[in-house]
């Protein structure tokens, strides 16, 4: 399933005339989110342990988690890199020993390629790889590592959901953005591929753009952007748990119904 983010998608939570049900659907959920000290990342982490979910997050430097972590309480913080091959089994055991089992997976961590951004004629072999091993590969192998953990998670009715951040240069052909853009579109057809492999056993496998935003990521790729124009990433991460839920939502459904046609 592949939906771009627009304003119009959704209602806002904030808004006087919206209440949020008793029971927040996130409630006792478990989460883990990988890039999860800055930008879009640290903002899922914020918002998803706000609704009540019992999260852990992924990064590679051990200050910035130890940080996030000492500024959450009861969030998990994971120091590993999903790039590489060797750091995904232990990654995937940390969280399984954080939260006792996951029902969301949000793999977030993303690889510009070369910075600053470089025609493809001009990008070295080594930042297209390093793309592709976190853009790719790595949401590749954390979600195998943990799919059994999600499949049981469905089995106990709580139903699971996979994330894979993508970006509309995975659809646009935007010139210097050849590494990211090559590698968020693999990452978008493998998600499809996912999404319909998994369909019988229940796991709902998304990815989303979530549109461009007021993040390091972004100033990193365009560093003369106007900020005032860009989406906070506070919004994005609503409008992705708002998006996970209804995932959640319909395979929870349709498990129902078929238990009643039995």
């Amino acid at each position: 399933m592949h939906m771009t983010l627009t304003p119009h998608d959704f209602t806002d939570p904030s808004s006087p005339a919206v209440r949020r049900p008793a029971h927040d659907p996130f409630t006792g959920l478990r989460v883990a989110i990988t890039g999860g000290t800055s930008g879009l990342g640290l903002a899922l982490v914020r918002h998803l342990h706000d609704r009540g979910a019992h999260v852990a997050f992924v990064a590679r430097g051990r200050d910035d988690v130890a940080r996030v972590a000492a500024q959450h309480p009861g969030v998990h913080g994971i120091a590993g890199d999903v790039s590489s091959k060797d750091d995904i089994y232990p990654i995937a055991m940390q969280i399984l020993g954080a939260l006792g089992g996951l029902d969301v997976l949000i793999n977030n961590a993303s690889d510009l390629g070369p910075v600053p951004l470089a025609l493809l004629a001009d990008t070295e072999c080594e930042d297209l790889v390093r793309a592709l091993d976190t853009n790719v590969l790595g949401p590749f192998r954390l979600t195998k590592a943990l799919l059994g953990s999600l499949a049981a998670s469905v089995r106990d009715g709580s139903g699971a959901v996979v994330l894979n951040i993508s970006s509309d240069a995975a659809i646009e052909a935007y010139p210097r953005w050849g590494a990211y853009g090559a590698s968020k579109a693999a990452l978008r057809h493998m998600s499809r591929i996912w999404n319909e492999e998994l369909h019988a056993d229940k796991i709902a496998v998304l990815t989303l753009d979530p549109g461009d935003m007021d993040t390091p990521f972004h100033a990193a790729a365009v560093p003369d952007a106007d900020r005032s124009a860009l989406k906070r990433p506070e919004t994005a991460a609503r409008e992705l748990a708002d998006a996970i839920a209804a995932a959640l939502s319909r395979r929870l459904a349709s498990s129902s119904l078929q238990e009643v046609r039995r």
